[in-house]
């Protein structure tokens, strides 16, 4: 019997929809197999993502279970300004919160989600759209049939290619470096964010007193930091962080990645719909790639399990109930981290005491601030 929905991508947020589709026949597709991606014994993989309460909540709910020893919560977050002295800070226990968010390796989590299921390697070479059915062909694997065909392929996405949705593409012309430390002073379960001048550096908390390290920069800078030698790299991260943490001391190896920013046209096409990255690439100042990619998981499969007996997983109209669902969301949280990005970016004496104003503006209305803290939990 064919399934009723093949999801191509077995990345975070493409395994969150297959274990979410209850009551639906899925096929996940992947064009490499499945390897175990948790770091052995004390490392700890290079790139983290902080989930917010909401997706936590999510990964709970379709059965994920994230070893404890390998999640760190963050109870709090300090952001400053480029001026040394402004600053905001974020508590959970004043948000009514446990924590403000989970911080979790890329490789464990994976690992957590695809446990149990099945993967189908392969590369769609091409799909065919009939009136109740699309057909998926597979490279060297043959075709498939569904209802539903789902892009969790990134931001290359063959999917979205294929469904010839147009996306909106441009490079920030920065670079994320990212690299794990030990510290000398306790991080508390606490995230720290710099805004240095259109850079952006963050630390956050990890098991067994270490941290992540997520720092945006100009390419060229990104190249000549992430060459240094471990002790001189170590040294131009105390001084960006301001020695918060005291001396750092490598735990693996610092990578690069380039940053882009991408908004496809529509999140459907008939019987085709994309999440995570197919259809939304924001900058990592905020943290909240993976969180919008598992909230597009989340909207799509409440969609499906919420649709009329007479209807199709496939079904044009009843999809376009999930685009509308996730159209304001993705707008709103994309619009601010531009404008973040902006502001921060910009140069001049006038937008530095507007932006460094502002932080410590935010930090004084405790309304506000809990309400922006909120808005960053969903």
């Amino acid at each position: 019997m064919h399934p009723d929905l093949i999801v191509v991508g077995a990345g975070a947020v493409g395994a969150s929809l297959a274990r979410a589709a209850r009551g639906l026949r899925v096929t996940l597709v992947s064009h490499e197999p499945r390897a175990v991606r948790t770091p052995p014994g004390e490392g700890f993989d290079a790139r983290v993502y902080a989930l917010s309460p909401g997706n936590v909540a999510f990964l709970q709910e379709i059965g994920v279970a994230l070893p404890a020893e390998r999640i760190t919560p963050v109870h709090a977050m300090r952001v400053f300004g480029d001026d040394g002295a402004s600053s905001i800070e974020f508590d959970a226990y004043r948000a009514g919160m446990p924590a403000l968010a989970w911080i979790v390796e890329d490789g464990v989590l994976q690992d957590a989600l695809c446990q149990g299921l099945e993967v189908e390697v392969g590369e769609v070479e091409r799909f065919e759209v009939h009136e109740q059915k699309i057909l998926v062909s597979l490279k060297n694997r043959g075709t498939l049939e569904a209802n539903l065909l789902v892009g969790a392929d990134g931001a290359n996405s063959t999917v979205r290619r294929l469904a010839r949705i147009e996306a909106k593409e441009s490079d920030y012309g920065q670079s994320a470096v990212v690299a794990n430390f030990r510290c000398a002073k306790p991080h508390a379960s606490t995230a720290y964010q710099w805004f240095l001048g259109g850079a952006v550096l963050a630390l956050l908390p990890l098991p067994r007193g270490q941290v992540s390290m997520v720092w945006s920069l100009p390419q060229a800078e990104a190249a000549r930091i992430s060459a240094l030698p471990a002790r001189d790299f170590c040294k131009e991260v105390e001084q960006a962080s301001r020695g918060v943490l005291g001396a750092l001391e490598l735990s693996c190896a610092p990578k690069s990645y380039v940053l882009r920013r991408l908004a496809a046209q529509r999140l459907v096409a008939p019987r085709v719909a994309l999440v995570g990255d197919a259809g939304h690439v924001v900058h990592p100042l905020a943290g909240q790639g993976l969180n919008l990619g598992l909230q597009d998981a989340r909207a799509l499969a409440h969609v499906l399990a919420g649709r009329e007996p007479v209807r199709d997983a496939g079904e044009l109209a009843l999809l376009r109930r999930y685009e509308r669902a996730r159209a304001e969301p993705i707008l709103t949280m994309a619009a601010g981290i531009e404008g973040l990005y902006r502001l921060f970016g910009a140069e001049g004496a006038f937008a530095a005491r507007l932006r460094n104003a502002g932080l410590n503006l935010v930090d004084r209305v405790p309304v506000l601030k809990n309400a922006l803290a909120r808005q960053a939990m969903q």
